[in-house]
């Protein structure tokens, strides 16, 4: 049990390594973030600098031997040091910081509920709300009705409101909160070095993952907390008017923050806002 737990510390810890510097095209803040309103944009594939293994030695279990790849940094000398410090202390935030404390969270309904105390305090809770503001953009940006798949979006919509009400004057509501999560990660394991070789992470609507982690929980029942939440989200899929834009972002959204979240630069690979730590056999 020790060595599973350890090996899901590691990959975890892994994933996370992979916040790279926030874009700074369009940056008007003094953390580089795009000013309110920005476009952003589905970006290209980018493998960043990012630890992808480390040593434990025996002798010093507290002495770590860290492998770091430069993907296409192209980041040498005393910028990759910089770069491998900065991903060595997101590592060990979180080491230290309790699984259930990992998260952030910029949703204007949950003002009270930003970022833990003690993720709060590092760099890498900073970093995390830096990219979930980022991935809000982004999600605007995808849906607005001028860009191209901001139009099939619209398109969409009103098509499927006319065939269910007769008419496209009807309120829609596009709020959609997303959850990225760990999906699978192949790690290979030799003497005392850990390797990833591969990850993914699952994107979805929150209402998607409240829904699956109940059904996952069963018998076991749930919090009285997530009983609540679980409740508002199923009086909100009983509104129809919700669920014609929520199916939608479903089918064309989810999957180009999913592919912009495992393989793109403006939301590097395994980020995630609300960040779940558990994994599946």
């Amino acid at each position: 049990m020790f060595k599973k737990s350890l090996s899901l510390t590691i990959i975890v810890c892994f994933f996370l390594t992979t916040l790279g510097p926030i874009p700074q095209a369009h940056a008007d803040t003094v953390l580089g973030l795009p000013a309110p309103g920005t476009m952003v944009n589905l970006s290209p594939a980018y493998e960043p600098a990012l630890i992808k293994g480390l040593t434990v030695h025996k002798d010093n279990p507290f002495l770590f031997d860290f492998i770091v790849d430069t993907g296409h940094s192209g980041l040498a000398g005393d910028d990759l040091k910089k770069e491998g410090d900065r991903l060595v202390k997101y590592f060990f935030a979180c080491l230290t910081i309790p699984e259930k404390d990992l998260w952030v969270n910029l949703s204007p309904y949950e003002k009270d509920k930003m970022v833990p105390q003690a993720l709060g305090q590092t760099a890498l809770g900073r970093d995390l709300l830096a990219q979930d503001y980022i991935l809000k953009q982004l999600t605007a940006s995808l849906i607005y009705p001028e860009k191209n798949l901001g139009k099939e979006f619209w398109d969409r919509v009103y098509a499927k409101a006319q065939q269910m009400y007769g008419t496209t004057q009807i309120p829609v509501n596009t709020f959609n909160k997303v959850w990225i999560m760990a999906d699978k990660a192949s790690v290979y394991e030799h003497n005392q070095t850990a390797f990833v070789l591969d990850g993914h992470l699952k994107v979805m609507l929150e209402e998607d993952y409240l829904a699956l982690n109940r059904h996952s929980e069963g018998v076991h029942g749930t919090t009285e907390e997530s009983k609540g939440v679980v409740r508002s989200f199923a009086n909100a899929q009983d509104d129809k008017t919700h669920s014609i834009a929520s199916n939608i972002v479903r089918e064309i959204v989810i999957p180009e923050l999913e592919k912009e979240v495992n393989t793109g630069k403006s939301l590097l690979p395994t980020y995630r806002f609300n960040i779940h730590l558990s994994t599946k056999e």
